[in-house]
Parts: C-alpha cells; structure tokens; sequence
C-alpha cells in the first residue's frame, strides 16, 4: 500500500522495544501528527496476527475515526516506538480500557 504521509518517525528510529505482540491500531494523529496515546483499548481480535489493541490520541471526534484514512495497522512495537509508556499495558486482558493521566506516562484502567 502506497502513502503520501509523513510519519513522525522514520524507520529507520523504529527500534524493537517488545516483540510478539501482533498488529494494532492507531490513529494518523498519533503516527503523523505526533500526538501523545490519550485511551487505548483492547477488543477481541481479528484475525490471528491482531492483538486487539487500539490506541488514540483523545483528540479523534466520531466523523474523524469514521473516515478509514485515518487510521491504520501497525505491529505493536511500532506504535510503542512512538509511546513507550505503553509497554506496561500490552498484557492487559481483551476489554481493557485505558485513559492517560493528565500529564503522566501512566494509564487508569477504567471501569467497565
């Protein structure tokens, strides 16, 4: 698949922080605009090589999420390239549902 985005990092700064975890989804606003990850949640996955994360930069209204073209499907490891902060999370159970603390690298579980 051919893009004209410009992501914020490069490939080559793409370094392997965790392995195995599969793909995700994330937003442009978070891979192009550099936003930080907001709330992530994690659903029952696709297909065998989805982890059933999703993760947003808060900033995403219905009508953005709606329009395919800006989001997109990333191993995990990428987009923990662009939030370390993640990392302490990826083992959370499918229905986990998780938002920043303001100004934090840390995540509340919220309830369900």
């Amino acid at each position: 698949m051919s893009t004209n985005k410009r992501f914020k990092l490069l490939p080559e700064e793409i370094v392997a922080l965790t392995s195995g975890c599969g793909g995700c989804m994330a937003t442009v606003k978070i891979t192009v605009d550099g936003e930080t990850i907001a709330y992530m949640y994690r659903e029952e996955p696709q297909n065998e090589l989805d982890s059933g994360w999703r993760f947003f930069a808060g900033t995403e209204d219905q009508a953005y999420i709606n329009d395919l073209s800006h989001s997109q499907v990333y191993d995990v490891n990428t987009i923990a390239n662009y939030e370390p902060a993640i990392l302490a999370y990826l083992q959370y159970p499918i229905g986990s549902e998780l938002e920043r603390q303001g100004g934090t690298s840390k995540f509340d579980l919220l309830p369900s």
